[in-house]
This record gives C-alpha cells, structure tokens and sequence, in this order.
C-alpha cells in the first residue's frame, strides 16, 4: 500500500513538474505558437511582424477568455459602421475605442507606453504610421502617470505602416507612436482595444 502511494505521489510530483515546464515559452516555442494562429480563432487579419512573440503567448494563455472576446471584436465585420467611442467588451478586463479624424504630422506625436494594459492598434480605414521602439532603453520625458497610465520618452524606433488588415499589439515593454501621417492620407478610422495586462508566471 505505501509502495502504491508512493508511486502516485512520484507521479504526480512528475506530471507537474511537467506542465511547469511546458509553460516556459521560449522564443522559438512562442513564434511557433503565433504562426499556428491558435490565437486567432477564424480571423483571417495579419498580426505585425513587431509584436512580441513570448509576451503575447503568456498573456494570451493566461487569460484566454479576454484575448479571444477582443479577437472577436476585432474580427466583427460590423467595425466600419460603428461609431466613435467607448464600447465595452469584459468589463475593465477589456474594452475598445473608436475615433476618426485627422491624423497628425510626425512633429505632433510623441512616444507612450502603459503598464496596466496592452494596446491592440488596428486602422479600419485610411492609412498611418506608427512607431515601435524599446521602452526600458528610451529616455523617459514624463514620469508615468498611475491615473492615465501612461508615461512618455524620447527614444529612437522604427516605423511601419498602419493599414486596415494588420493589427499591431503594444506590450508595457513597447514604447509607441502612433497617429503619424503617411502616404497622403490626412485621417483615419481606428480601433484601439485595451486589454488588461497580468503579470504572468508562465
């Protein structure tokens, strides 16, 4: 009988061992995952190449429900109809924003991160420009601000094209610009979806 329960405690001592070690995401294992696009549930829209690939799969995984309410949302065929404003999806866990209007000169914008949510940028009409760069090496120029949770720098990134069929996913580590005019649009239309941002031990 000991022997029995000691071989049951091995095994099970063995079994999570396991699954903690299944959950360690590398970074081969988390672009993986990505490709498999498990994440995107029928969406047939274009994740940025700049998104980062280990802290999605964690968040993702952590709390699943949310990222695919804010996949769905993001998927609705509806998004150019609906009108600019706050729509919640679950709660404070994750809600959307829509504006449309001018799009501002390079000049005009400046570079932001946030700790308490993930941005998930989509243009759903029009075209700009947005800026991706490393906020733990950027030069902080405003502290970050607990009440709008944002904290601005000044720091050199890169640049891609924000277009409709492409979203780009901004984590507390990404500093961004976005907002910026290109290629002779002077507005847009788009969608922001702020999702709550949990630390994770995955």
């Amino acid at each position: 009988m000991k022997t029995l329960r000691f071989i049951s405690l091995i095994s099970v001592i063995a079994l999570a061992a396991n699954l903690s070690k299944a959950q360690q995401w590398t970074d081969a294992s988390a672009k993986k995952w990505v490709k498999s696009r498990e994440w995107a549930n029928g969406s047939n829209l274009k994740l940025s190449k700049t998104v980062n690939a280990v802290e999605f799969a964690k968040q993702y995984h952590t709390n699943k429900a949310w990222w695919d309410k804010a996949i769905a949302f993001l998927n609705d065929k509806r998004l150019d109809t609906l009108k600019p404003g706050k729509y919640v999806i679950d709660g404070d866990n994750v809600y959307a924003m829509i504006t449309e209007g001018p799009i501002k000169d390079m000049d005009k914008t400046g570079w932001e991160s946030h700790r308490n949510y993930i941005d998930l940028h989509y243009v759903i009409s029009g075209k700009e420009k947005i800026g991706v760069a490393d906020a733990t090496t950027a030069t902080v120029t405003n502290p970050y601000d607990a009440t709008k949770d944002v904290a601005n720098y000044n720091t050199e990134g890169k640049f891609y094209d924000a277009e409709p069929g492409e979203f780009f996913l901004l984590f507390p580590g990404d500093a961004h610009r976005p907002g910026i005019k290109t290629g002779g649009f002077d507005k847009d239309k788009k969608l922001v979806i702020k999702i709550k941002y949990t630390l994770s031990n995955l």
